[in-house]
């Protein structure tokens, strides 16, 4: 069970695109159609089968509209559902579910649909130790709610900011002067107590950290299979591995099995589409 991220954190995600939705004269609609007091139960189905997260968001939104509504999650987040099934339960003013339904399956939808797609990927590293990560590539201002998503289909984060850990990537060694400058600074300067990843591509620059030292994880960018084979070999468990660039889910079980630690997917975040579900009276 992942534990939920607090409340307070994300109400004010919730407040913003609540104010979006009901832009400058609220819902008009319903405060045309719908007369005060009449009360309804709703549900959130599933029109495909998925991995669910998103309840505590959508259950929130609904909150903000009306604190008298009563959500309950019958699929709690990070819970394997199928076509057909039932969510979740609102009940109490209509008015007020109509009015935050549009921002609760919004969030509901998008962060079930990275669940999913995390779990299926998951599932293509069993009978290996690779983990499956996430990456920066997040929409702007979701960080937070799409890297909990990932955890709740399975996978593990990466760095959630730059304020993270030390990851040098290409341009840092071109900056720098290349691998053994950018290592001895890191050496000289960084607290003991912060964790370094360092970016290669080749093997030979593999060869150059080994040597040279001072990186905990090595991440292996786009290199085929073969030669994160060897990549592998060449270390010898002396260093994290984590491979990262053209993951695509028909490749993830060829990868896992080369004893790569990690295995980072920036489309977790970025290509995940929207799972479909409704609210239905």
């Amino acid at each position: 069970m992942i534990p939920p991220l607090p409340d307070m954190i994300l109400e004010n995600l919730i407040r913003a695109a609540l104010i979006e939705d009901l832009g400058t004269n609220g819902d008009i609609t319903t405060r045309t159609v719908i007369p005060a007091g009449i009360r309804y139960s709703a549900q959130i189905r599933a029109r495909e089968a998925g991995v669910v997260s998103g309840m505590q968001l959508a259950a929130l939104a609904f909150r903000l509209i009306d604190p008298a509504l009563r959500f309950d999650a019958l699929c709690p987040d990070g819970t394997a559902f199928q076509a057909g099934e039932t969510l979740a339960r609102i009940e109490g003013e209509a008015a007020s579910i109509l009015s935050a339904e549009r921002v609760a399956l919004n969030f509901a939808g998008r962060l079930t649909g990275i669940a999913t797609m995390t779990a299926a990927f998951v599932a293509e590293t069993r009978g290996t130790a690779a983990r499956i990560t996430c990456t920066r590539k997040t929409t702007p201002g979701l960080r937070l709610v799409e890297k909990q998503a990932v955890l709740h289909g399975g996978g593990f984060s990466h760095r959630v900011s730059l304020s993270d850990a030390i990851l040098i990537k290409d341009n840092h060694i071109a900056a720098a002067g290349g691998i053994r400058p950018v290592l001895q600074a890191v050496k000289a300067r960084a607290s003991h107590m912060m964790r370094v990843e360092i970016e290669v591509d080749r093997l030979d620059q593999l060869a150059e950290v080994l040597d040279e030292g001072g990186a905990d994880v090595v991440l292996l960018d786009n290199m085929d299979t073969p030669t994160l084979r060897k990549a592998v070999a060449m270390a010898g468990g002396s260093v994290v591995l984590e491979a990262s660039g053209n993951m695509r889910l028909d490749r993830i079980a060829e990868v896992a099995a080369t004893g790569v630690g990690y295995i980072s997917v920036g489309a977790l975040t970025h290509s995940a589409r929207t799972l479909d579900l409704g609210l239905d009276f």
